[in-house]
């Protein structure tokens, strides 16, 4: 029996993991979706348009400021537990999973204090409208910073289940009980009671994430006296929270730029076809949370010719769900956007423009994970930055001349650029095929997915 045949049926066990993996990930992000919008349906029936505003004013909040709070840790981790686990290095993984827990919630303490400050100051001086329900769901944000963290923990743990249903599914169910429990007791349910509902449930369902998270360390890792590497952790961390703030100012910039230069109104337009465009890559996002831990733990074993063929197979998945959408997008562009109603069809052509650039994520696949979880978040982070750049120089030479389609041509010509870019760097320092677009380009890349077969 040769090696290749022996190589063949562990490559066959990591493929049908991935899958079984990747179909439970996409089941669970469905079931959040249909929960979550039947959640803000009848909390926005029972506490009326103005306490369920400042309800997700405050939320929103919790949410956008617990990526900072982490300070990159979650991804951090996601690559080191993974090399770890490789290496059998038990005593710096227990060493990355106390660190992390620990400056989350620091982190996170300490960035919500920063803003109770802020709004005291401001309810104080400004009668502040949104003042107590912001003091007090600031308690949130270091249980969100938390859960960002634990999630990507138990899925480095090859937990998918663990990873994603506390949050992604019990949260909101007990949240729409406790609503539900609040408005059949006769009084107007307002954003206060709700907020304190969100952060209890929030609070028991971290607590019993952690316990369980905890159960499995301890019982799939050796005991170890915990070793901490902080300054090279923290300086991957650094890097990956820089690289995480231009990929977000990035995501952000179109409509923010189209606010300031065209108004409110057609801000509130050309974000509807934004956010329409973001389903063509929901597919990616998913799959890269699944698909990292594994690029890791194959780059770390030198296994390449393994790490080709589960970026070819995430390509499939990623690929083919991407076309469809994109394809039912450019043929029912119109009726979506009306569905936010009549004056949405003005982003028409817009949306077009957006699906190409969003198709060309998809057809790229997980090229910026790939550079960061193989250690080449260095070399990727200058790329993010210079698209940045470009992104905004584009948008403010075509917006003044062509309006919302000037931004949509700028926001999609950044991503061609920066997927190209990253795809090509894949290749120069990974020697894999990142992508079914480098494919086509490139035969003998495309070739090597056969190796071993």
């Amino acid at each position: 029996m040769t090696e290749s045949s022996l190589y063949q049926p562990e490559k066959n066990i990591l493929l049908e993991a991935f899958s079984k993996d990747a179909t439970i990930a996409l089941s669970i992000q469905v079931c959040n979706i249909l929960i979550t919008y039947l959640v803000q349906i009848c909390l926005a029936q029972w506490m009326g348009q103005t306490e369920y505003g400042i309800y997700e004013y405050v939320n929103s909040w919790a949410l956008l400021l617990a990526i900072p709070a982490c300070l990159g840790l979650p991804r951090t981790s996601v690559r080191l537990i993974s090399e770890y686990k490789v290496k059998q290095d038990w005593g710096r993984l227990r060493g990355i999973l106390r660190l992390s827990w620990f400056l989350s919630l620091l982190g996170g303490t300490f960035l919500a204090l920063i803003v109770v400050a802020i709004v005291w100051y401001l309810s104080v001086n400004y009668n502040f409208v949104y003042g107590i329900p912001m003091l007090v769901g600031m308690l949130l944000l270091p249980l969100q910073s938390l859960v960002h963290l634990q999630m990507e923990t138990a899925r480095t743990m090859a937990t998918i289940t663990l990873a994603f249903i506390p949050s992604e599914i019990i949260w909101p169910i007990l949240v729409f009980c406790g609503g539900y429990f609040l408005s059949k007791q006769g009084y107007f349910l307002t954003s206060l009671p709700m907020i304190c509902v969100a952060i209890t449930t929030l609070f028991i369902v971290v607590i019993v994430q952690f316990w369980l998270l905890h159960q499995k360390v301890n019982n799939e890792i050796e005991p170890a006296t915990p070793i901490y590497s902080t300054q090279e952790w923290l300086g991957i961390s650094v890097t990956l929270l820089l690289q995480q703030a231009f990929f977000t100012i990035l995501e952000q910039s179109d409509i923010l730029m189209v606010g300031s230069f065209l108004g409110p109104a057609q801000a509130g337009i050309y974000s509807a076809a934004v956010r329409t465009g973001h389903w063509i890559i929901i597919v990616l996002v998913i799959l890269n949370k699944i698909s990292a831990p594994r690029f890791a733990t194959l780059y770390v074993e030198g296994d390449i010719p393994g790490l080709q063929k589960l970026v070819t197979t995430a390509n499939y998945w990623i690929f083919w769900p991407s076309l469809l959408i994109s394809v039912c997008l450019m043929f029912f562009t119109q009726p979506i956007l009306s569905i936010f109603g009549p004056d949405f069809v003005d982003a028409n052509l817009s949306l077009k423009i957006l699906v190409i650039g969003r198709l060309f994520d998809a057809l790229c696949g997980s090229v910026g994970c790939l550079m960061v979880m193989t250690g080449h978040h260095k070399k990727s982070l200058p790329v993010i930055g210079y698209c940045l750049i470009i992104n905004l120089v584009l948008h403010t030479i075509a917006i003044p001349t062509l309006g919302m389609i000037g931004s949509a041509i700028a926001t999609s010509v950044t991503m061609i650029i920066s997927n190209v870019w990253l795809s090509f760097l894949v290749v120069k320092h990974i020697k894999i095929n990142p992508s079914i677009f480098i494919g086509f380009f490139n035969p003998a890349l495309e070739s090597d997915k056969t190796l071993n077969e």
